[in-house]
């Protein structure tokens, strides 16, 4: 036999080797699953109907951090020690320090988040948490007034933001919170809320049409996140008042920076807007998206059914939620920047989204059938960045504008960014609404929102 036979023979046999120890290793015919299309996923997050307990675990998991780390005394800031005596004004007082300011646009935020889960969870802890704070305010704000005639003025003065405010962070926010906290019966301090609103209404910077800018960067900059920094806190005084000139001037501010900085393909909002720039830069940040349409939300709210801007308002908001759809990323959270997914998953505007697309969901805004597993999928995955000790992981720390992508990549994440905790309280508290509802079940494998055959054994 010549040598290309034997090396033929050689090949046959090993290959015969091979076929017959795939034989062996094959699996029986029951051995192979039957039902392979119901094989649990690897879901990188809970997948799934929640439960109002578990809901407001979470939510009771960041009352308790903040409670311990909010306090509301004021001590020498020299020595620590307890001030009580508030008859005469010690230029040492100060607020005691915490973890987080207790004034700030923040905790306007946060402390709506605590009304809202007051009201779902039945839990009236969430409830004190504001009527203690706000009341501090309210009660110590002659107190550090006196201060600063006496000189102790500016960023040593911790009342500067209600004494002076200088921009719509100072203002809007905590106004629109002071009133809810009001309407609720739980503070009493219109001349607060009347002092915050002025601001916000007459004296905060404008371009010539009015529509509220400021002047850093650059002179005349638009911030998208200025929606949520004005217009609450002009929907809250137009339902306080009865005054249609609120709601006038925030479905103005709707509409002129939606004309500005609004991309109708894509449904979604640049960040930065400034007079006079031939070209911008669309930086899509996730956090000022979630301040536009948590500002929507609140004025949808708000105004009357009968104002001519709402048609426009709740056109645009279910646009801006059908954009923001697109973007979701497949662990149910979004980016920093919302069209680029190599940059960070970022938990504050996730959440910001999460809240508002449960809320319209329940005021019957929008479809359930389509947003209803989106928002539970976002929920499942925000709750897990709350940490075991109530804090709220990935958050993005506060954002100047920029118009170059380094800048939104590498924009430092921290548990003592304040922005999460307010959002994430607001979404918890209204998914409990939404589940409570009995809406979403698993059909198929899938989670499937209203409409359910009533015999799904039966359904084909």
């Amino acid at each position: 036999m010549n040598q290309p036979s034997r090396i033929l023979q050689k090949l046959i046999a090993a290959l015969s080797v091979l076929i017959a120890q795939a034989a062996l290793a094959a699996p029986s015919p029951a051995q192979v699953p039957t039902a392979l299309h119901r094989m649990p996923p690897k879901y990188p997050v809970p997948y799934g109907p929640t439960n109002a307990a578990a809901i407001t675990e979470v939510l009771q998991r960041i009352h308790g951090y903040l409670e311990a780390n909010t306090p509301i005394r004021v001590v020498n800031r020299e020595t620590g020690a307890e001030i009580t005596d508030f008859s005469q004004p010690d230029r040492q007082a100060t607020v005691e320090r915490g973890h987080f300011p207790i004034i700030s646009y923040e905790w306007g935020v946060t402390y709506s988040g605590m009304l809202l889960a007051a009201e779902t969870t039945g839990d009236s802890r969430f409830t004190d948490y504001v009527s203690k704070r706000l009341k501090f305010i309210a009660a110590r704000t002659q107190y550090f007034r006196a201060l600063d005639e006496a000189g102790m003025t500016g960023e040593r003065n911790p009342f500067r933001a209600v004494l002076h405010p200088g921009a719509l962070d100072d203002a809007g926010s905590m106004c629109a919170a002071m009133i809810k906290a009001g309407r609720a019966g739980l503070v009493e301090a219109r001349p607060l809320v009347d002092h915050w609103a002025d601001y916000v209404f007459t004296k905060q910077f404008r371009l010539e049409d009015g529509t509220l800018a400021r002047k850093r960067p650059m002179m005349n900059s638009l911030w998208l996140d200025d929606l949520y920094m004005g217009v609450p806190a002009l929907a809250q005084m137009g339902s306080l008042t009865g005054d249609a000139r609120y709601f006038d001037d925030a479905v103005k501010q709707i509409r002129q920076f939606s004309q500005r900085m609004f991309n109708r393909d894509l449904g979604v909002y640049m960040h930065g807007w400034i007079a006079g720039m031939s070209v911008h830069p669309e930086f899509r940040w996730a956090r000022a998206n979630g301040w536009a349409l948590l500002a929507k939300t609140e004025l949808l709210d708000a105004l009357p059914e009968n104002h001519p801007g709402r048609a426009f308002v709740l056109d645009l908001f279910r646009a801006h939620v059908r954009g923001l759809a697109s973007y979701q990323g497949h662990n149910g959270l979004w980016h920093q920047l919302l069209d680029r997914n190599d940059s960070y998953l970022e938990t504050s505007a996730s959440a910001i989204y999460t809240y508002c697309i449960a809320h319209a969901i329940n005021r019957g805004w929008i479809d359930p059938l389509a947003y209803g597993p989106m928002v539970l999928l976002s929920w499942n995955a925000v709750s897990t960045k709350v940490n075991a000790a109530g804090q709220v992981e990935e958050v993005c720390v506060g954002t100047g504008m920029g118009f170059d992508p380094a800048f939104y990549y590498y924009r430092p994440t921290s548990v003592f960014a304040a922005h999460g905790y307010g959002p994430v309280l607001l979404a918890g508290a209204e998914m409990i609404r939404l589940i409570k509802s009995d809406r979403a079940v698993i059909n198929d494998s899938a989670v499937q929102f209203d409409r359910q055959p009533a015999d799904m054994r039966n359904a084909h």
